[in-house]
């Protein structure tokens, strides 16, 4: 299938099946954006993929790194590392 290109951007057409409520909603947030639906379907599938991208992953470890850090009932986990290295020698 032949690539389309709209503002310079070259788009893969496809097909999606919504539910009756879906087109619903759909149509209205076209309407209330004067966006057209297509381009609304692209930026909740943009939207979607950054959520779940690595880098919203890295950002998310990022901020709980250290969380655990003042917490005095954990193993000393340096020990643990240097006691499973001597039985893998």
């Amino acid at each position: 299938m032949p690539n389309v290109y709209i503002g310079g951007l070259s788009m893969i057409r496809t097909q999606i099946y919504l539910t009756e409520e879906e087109m619903a909603a759909l149509k209205s947030l076209s309407s209330q954006t004067a966006k057209k639906q297509s381009e609304l379907i692209r930026e909740a599938v943009d939207d979607f993929i950054t959520k779940f991208s690595n880098s919203r992953r890295e950002d998310i470890l990022d901020k709980v790194a250290g969380i655990w850090k003042h917490r005095n009932d954990l193993p000393d986990f340096d020990k643990l590392r240097k006691e499973w290295d001597r039985l893998n020698i």
